[in-house]
């Protein structure tokens, strides 16, 4: 837990008789000694025996004891009465009244476990009174100081492009507790946790996990929807109290917060992109081993998402860089969410803008062609980036690549290869959906290439096609496309010399300038496996 966790947010018992002007009258506990951190509220002073009466609970009484009574029936009578008032402490001036309190009074203040004081020497209760409760105003003030920092903290991250979840988890860190915001109708939107110890301990429990076997007892804080009846409240913010009680400094913050919140949510339809984006990190999650297994299917059941025993099939769209911008996500959620309804299996989508990319799984089930399913999501997410207003005439389509169908085990597994097949896969031909198993070339120099391996493929590329590359910068007639076409056809002659609209002839000559440009023999297998390999791997260097 983080020390923002820790904050002390009220004056207790235990802290009032530290203070001067409660010492300098030697208190003395007789009673509730393992109670002396109940928080003092106020301070109250008086000497009637209906003195309860007057209470509200969390003062700290003070008395010369003038009214306890004078039996001991009528004192026990007298602490019970204040301790159904749930005050703090009761403390006694002796001198006035007693010279040491009756074993009644104490005996009662023991049963009913109320903290009793007795002071040895006389203070002015008007000091005890302005000292406690100076403490108590600062307290507060401390309290709104804590609030208003995070809230400023959450201001700046909204201003620097951040949106909802980065306020979430702001508090989360803040609260030392995970939180969840929920729909109007208890549905979870996003669900945020803090972050692992700072010696490297592990990370707290799944913040999803939480919400739901916490969610009756945890504190709730309505966003507020600008209207009337159904549409008041707009969301809810849940504290959980896992690690520990929600202290008074996190409700005021959680509360200043949910009216930020509710600004960010009216902007646009946030909600939206909050559970797609909650989805999404469920599904990195996954893909990076930080669920297993034996918790995700639990899990995807709290998201929507109940495939049954049959198998997942993981799959990934990467948008072109600087598709979407940050404002259309949620309307790329929405529009990706009610094209995929179509197909009429059961989806889990969530989106991951950082990234770039939508990741989701899709409920195979049995008999159902894998190939014929592919093509039914692949063209629905393409249907929702156009009406998502996406499709650019001058940017790429998006790359979907699908992954082979396992179970929840392979589930993860087969995400993270998706993901960074389609991350590979950016430049190829366009098709309407890779399969990732056909893409590990591609991939294992994609990861070359992202693992400081750049040179390597340079050198790789300039050695096997460089003389060609130079070739084509001056001339009038470019040999890199007859050479790509007739690698593509797998050395057919008639077959390229068609796909390249040329005659044979004409054909064997360019394929004759490029094997002297190269030294090499293009029938040979060995030459020909290089050959592609520094074409794609071309696609990976910075070099054009």
């Amino acid at each position: 837990m983080g020390p923002e966790a820790k904050i002390e947010a009220e004056i207790t018992v235990r802290r009032a008789l530290e203070l001067p002007a409660l010492r300098r009258g030697l208190p003395e506990v007789l009673a509730g000694g393992d109670r002396l951190d109940h928080t003092v509220r106020w301070v109250h002073a008086g000497e009637v025996p209906h003195i309860a009466s007057l209470l509200k609970g969390g003062e700290l009484l003070l008395t010369t004891g003038l009214g306890l009574g004078t039996r001991p029936s009528e004192q026990r009578a007298f602490i019970r009465k204040l301790a159904d008032r749930e005050i703090a402490a009761l403390v006694v001036e002796l001198g006035s009244r007693f010279e040491s309190l009756p074993s009644a009074l104490v005996e009662a203040a023991r049963d009913c476990g109320l903290p009793l004081i007795q002071l040895h020497r006389e203070v002015p209760y008007v000091t005890v009174t302005e000292a406690i409760h100076t403490e108590i105003i600062n307290s507060h003030y401390a309290l709104l100081r804590r609030a208003d920092e995070i809230l400023r903290r959450c201001t700046d991250v909204l201003l620097r492009g951040g949106g909802a979840p980065e306020v979430l988890r702001l508090l989360a860190v803040f609260t030392g507790n995970p939180l969840c915001l929920e729909a109007p109708d208890g549905s979870p939107l996003y669900a945020a946790g803090p972050e692992s110890d700072d010696d490297g301990g592990p990370a707290d429990a799944d913040p999803l996990l939480a919400w739901e076997g916490l969610r009756d007892t945890g504190v709730r804080i309505d966003v507020p929807g600008g209207g009337h009846g159904p549409d008041a409240v707009r969301a809810r913010l849940v504290l959980l109290p896992v690690n520990s009680p929600v202290a008074p400094v996190h409700r005021i913050a959680a509360e200043r917060a949910a009216d930020l919140l509710a600004v960010v949510m009216l902007q646009s339809r946030q909600e939206e992109v909050l559970a797609a984006r909650g989805r999404g990190d469920f599904l990195a999650d996954l893909a990076e081993g930080r669920i297993s297994a034996a918790e995700a299917p639990a899990q995807a059941r709290l998201l929507g998402f109940r495939p049954g025993a049959e198998p997942v099939l993981p799959v990934v769209m990467r948008l072109p860089a600087g598709l979407p911008t940050p404002g259309s996500w949620a309307l790329l959620a929405q529009a990706l969410r009610e094209e995929l309804a179509a197909p009429g299996v059961p989806v889990l989508l969530g989106v991951r803008p950082v990234e770039g990319r939508v990741p989701l799984l899709v409920a195979l089930r049995a008999g159902q062609d894998r190939a014929a399913l592919a093509d039914r999501i692949a063209e629905a997410l393409r249907a929702g980036v156009v009406r998502a207003g996406l499709d650019r005439p001058t940017a790429h389509r998006p790359v979907v690549v699908v992954g082979a169908p396992g179970d929840w085990a392979a589930a993860g597994p087969g995400l993270r290869h998706a993901a960074e097949a389609a991350a590979a896969a950016q430049g190829l031909p366009e098709q309407s959906w890779y399969d990732a198993r056909r893409l590990d070339i591609e991939l294992l120099l994609w990861r070359m290439r992202e693992h400081g391996e750049q040179e390597v493929l340079t050198d790789f590329v300039e050695r096997a096609i460089g003389p060609l590359v130079a070739h084509d910068r001056g001339a009038r007639q470019p040999l890199l496309p007859t050479l790509e076409a007739y690698l593509a056809s797998a050395g057919r002659k008639a077959e390229t010399a068609r796909d390249l609209n040329v005659n044979r002839q004409t054909l064997y000559d360019r394929l004759a300038r490029i094997a002297q440009l190269l030294g090499t023999d293009l029938d040979d297998p060995q030459t020909v496996l290089g050959l592609r390999l520094a074409l794609r791997a071309r696609r990976h260097t910075d070099k054009p």
